[in-house]
């Protein structure tokens, strides 16, 4: 989350976005279609044959629940497997991407310390016929369901998160998971949750959709490729 690039909590950086804002910092906010399309149903994992609630919002198919496919470099929060059942599992940037190259090639050496330039689109760490969003397709989404202000408002789930839970309008379900920091501490459990992209920042960062307990809002931010964040699959 937002502690990643700016070293401190997200809830402080929550707290900075409404500020950035109210002083009226180049945030343009986007209003969708009222007409965007819904519709729910599964998938199933044939590598663990775990299923998957999903929804399809306008012309996009996403996973409605956060991947549970285990893997290198990927956790249960506080390290306990309860908490991967609840929220699925976290994985670091160069585990999404799957950068040793066990599923596809495209995300191949793609990790923390070095920049890189995948095949578009980046399976990943996902099911076979899915992969990693990138930060243009995190942008479809919060523009398909209300736009950045009120993104996060349709897109978290109706229970779970320490204020402001959501309304769920969109069958998105997004709970909130909290993040792996790089020294094997876990924060954030409750309070927000952040989704890798494929898209990278820089050598040390990638970006991801950030919700949090704090507002409304659904934004992309630089995250640190060490942390372990959640993966929400979308459909090739």
């Amino acid at each position: 989350m937002l502690k990643a690039k700016h070293g401190f909590s997200f809830v402080a950086a929550a707290v900075s976005v409404l500020l950035l804002v109210a002083c009226g910092d180049d945030v343009t906010p986007q209003s969708s279609d009222s007409e965007t399309s819904v519709s729910t149903g599964t998938m199933t994992d044939s590598r663990d044959d775990q299923t998957y609630k999903t929804v399809t919002i306008g012309t996009q198919t996403w996973m409605a629940q956060n991947l549970n496919y285990e893997t290198a470099n990927s956790y249960c929060y506080d390290d306990n497997a309860s908490y991967c059942s609840k929220y699925g599992r976290l994985y670091t940037w160069a585990a999404a991407m799957d950068s040793v190259g066990t599923l596809s090639t495209n995300g191949k050496g793609c990790g923390f310390g070095t920049t890189c330039s995948p095949t578009y689109p980046v399976r990943g760490i996902c099911p076979e016929g899915w992969h990693l969003p990138t930060k243009a397709e995190f942008e479809t989404l919060i523009t398909a369901v209300s736009g950045q202000f009120t993104a996060g408002k349709v897109l978290k789930s109706t229970s779970g998160w320490r204020l402001n839970n959501g309304s769920d309008a969109f069958a998105f379900s997004a709970l909130p998971a909290g993040d792996r920091y790089d020294d094997g501490d876990y924060d954030g459990e409750g309070n927000g949750e952040s989704f890798w992209s494929s898209t990278e920042d820089d050598s040390d960062y990638a970006y991801s959709m950030d919700l949090f307990y704090i507002n409304d809002f659904a934004f992309l931010n630089g995250n640190y490729k060490y942390y372990g964040s959640s993966v929400r699959c979308l459909k090739d």
